[in-house]
């Protein structure tokens, strides 16, 4: 019997190892969705500056958080916050922005 578990958890590791060697997002893609959704209250690019919403983070400040990892800004992309708009991302979008905002850091 544990031979059997062991054999099935062996399995799922290798059936997920070819998704965790793809790279997560265009990064070009992602910067330009930031432009167009992100940019009225978060600075998007280096050096840019914000355009509306006091204490809204620039990009690149998140990128440097230690704290900043794919997990971590794909749960806070998914998680409703009371000062960011509830954006209906799709998983590839949320992909390619979560890649933009990595290649900052």
């Amino acid at each position: 019997m544990r031979s059997w578990i062991a054999a099935l958890v062996s399995g799922a590791f290798l059936a997920a190892a070819p998704a965790l060697g793809q790279e997560l997002g265009d990064a070009a893609e992602g910067r330009r969705l930031a432009r167009a959704v992100c940019a009225a209250c978060h600075a998007v690019e280096r050096g840019g500056k914000i355009l509306s919403l006091e204490g809204a983070p620039p990009f690149q400040d998140v990128a440097k958080d230690p704290a900043a990892s794919e997990v971590g800004l794909r749960v806070f992309l998914r998680t409703p916050h009371e000062t960011m708009p509830n954006l209906m991302l799709s998983d590839e979008e949320t992909d390619n922005v979560i890649a933009y905002i990595l290649s900052l850091g």
